[in-house]
């Protein structure tokens, strides 16, 4: 009994087919694009976000050996999303969880005290990151487009919600609770909308999505809207929670890494909901069909895996990402040189709109393999300035850090990364974690698979990377760069 698995990612959207043994027997994947109005600012079109979907799902299924008996769905999360009821066209473009535009309203709202009243309530803090800050933003400054808003026109949401909207024809208006935690709109104890946060920044409750479990029925595909298919919409969750399902962290003080566009570490915590501190938020993990939830701690590091895109279509410096490996290794260390990628600001642990991309320690001697290797550097370090958060806000050790993500294909950097944490970095067969936690998802909302033991059986082992030396002068001259990039853009 196959899944269909949608990973709708903030560069492109990838299909996968997963058989009831866990394995991935098709896939398909198409690319949409950024748009980049003015500095720090980014936005996706609505509509090819679905059409990335369509043409990376006929792929998936034109390959697969059989066709799936449900439909799982994760998406990038925080991304601001607005779309006709009715027509379900999109009035403007989404602004994109990356999207900087927002800090004033942070600012505004941090001096009139009113972080610590949104931390307590929502597990998160006041950052240009999440999604209410961005309709916040719209309401001021998109008229136009707010007003159907308000007038009852429009619908509001994240892109899991837009795409449910699409996949079922305009039937469905919900959101799964890990994507509703990432909004600044939830009561992350109570488990639902917070009224108080709502009126805080502006946003109608009769806007928002039905908030629904991540996993079990909550739609049928729409078979004029969706390739003709008539399937059951049985698994949601926002694209860190999705991974940590599908790396099987079912247990308190599991963890994963993930290593896309930017870097998230999660840890279960159960049904505990962690306090937000150390510079980590506290999310829904997932919410179980009888309403239970589960919670983990998040680390969010904005750009990892961006910052080697950077060297390649930005600087020239690589053809493709996997290069990085072999030039790296062509240079023992980075020569002194530290990158901080600071480069849509700092996430966790330290948290600073304002700072900027940075490069020191630059000589006549340095070569382009430096700069590369200092960048595979600075991924570790960022990855190990959470860990260490983590385990010091949650009280958990973390024994193990099961790696994913595109970077984690990269043998040179899980070593480092191991080196840096002192503990082993465990990378599984299948890497695109992401797309096969939606399908684990779904399966086990409609009976594919009878329990998340039944998941774990399927987790495969590809390589464990045990940890070496540590370089903690590296570390040290790390930290001293991070304090310099801060605050740049102010100046």
């Amino acid at each position: 009994m196959p899944v269909l698995a949608i990973d709708a990612g903030t560069t492109g959207v990838t299909a996968l087919v997963v058989s009831d043994d866990g394995r991935v027997t098709a896939r398909g994947y198409q690319e949409f694009t950024q748009h980049f109005p003015r500095p720090g600012w980014v936005e996706h079109a609505p509509e090819e976000i679905w059409q990335a979907t369509l043409a990376a799902a006929g792929e998936a299924l034109a390959a697969a050996p059989a066709q799936p008996t449900c439909v799982g769905l994760t998406n990038q999360r925080e991304t601001a999303v607005l779309w006709d009821r009715e027509r379900l066209s999109s009035p403007r473009r989404a602004v994109v969880w990356q999207d900087r535009r927002s800090t004033e309203v942070c600012t505004r709202l941090r001096e009139e005290g009113r972080e610590e009243r949104v931390t307590e309530l929502t597990g998160l803090r006041l950052d240009p990151y999440f999604t209410a800050t961005k309709f916040n933003w719209l309401a001021a400054h998109d008229e136009r487009s707010w007003s159907g808003v308000t007038e009852g026109r429009v619908a509001v949401g994240t892109v899991d919600s837009y795409l449910v909207a699409r996949l079922t024809g305009g039937a469905r208006h919900v959101t799964d609770a890990s994507n509703a935690s990432r909004t600044l709109l939830y009561d992350i104890r109570a488990g639902g909308w917070s009224a108080e946060m709502c009126e805080l920044f502006g946003v109608p409750m009769s806007a928002l999505p039905e908030v629904v479990p991540t996993y079990g029925e909550i739609g049928r595909t729409d078979p004029d809207a969706f390739l003709g298919l008539d399937l059951p919409v049985a698994g949601i969750a926002g694209d860190q929670q999705a991974a940590l399902f599908g790396q099987t962290c079912f247990g308190v003080g599991d963890s994963k890494c993930t290593y896309g566009t930017g870097s998230f570490v999660l840890v279960n915590t159960g049904s505990d909901a962690v306090g937000a501190r150390e510079g980590l938020l506290s999310t829904v993990a997932w919410q179980h069909p009888d309403g239970s939830l589960t919670y983990a701690l998040e680390g969010s590091i904005f750009v990892t895996g961006a910052a080697v895109q950077w060297l390649r279509d930005g600087l020239g410096m690589i053809d493709t990402a996997p290069q990085t490996e072999a030039l790296a290794q062509t240079v023992p260390d980075s020569g002194g040189v530290v990158f901080v990628p600071a480069l849509t600001g700092l996430g966790a642990p330290d948290w600073d709109p304002e700072a900027r991309g940075a490069i020191f320690g630059i000589t006549r001697g340095t070569q382009r393999a430096h700069i590369v290797r200092a960048t595979l550097e600075a991924i570790a370090f960022e990855v190990r300035d959470v860990v260490e958060a983590v385990v010091r806000a949650s009280g958990h050790d973390i024994a193990e850090l099961k790696a994913d993500g595109g970077a984690s294909a990269n043998n040179l950097l899980c070593r480092m990364q191991a080196d840096q944490l002192g503990k082993p970095v465990a990378r599984p067969v299948i890497q695109e974690t992401t797309g096969l936690g939606a399908a684990f998802l779904a399966g086990l909302g409609t009976g594919v698979w009878g329990s998340t033991d039944e998941l774990i059986d399927t987790w495969r082992l590809d390589q464990r990377f045990t940890p070496g030396t540590r370089d903690d002068a590296a570390y040290t001259r790390w930290r001293a760069a991070v304090e310099r990039s801060k605050g740049w853009a102010a100046l």
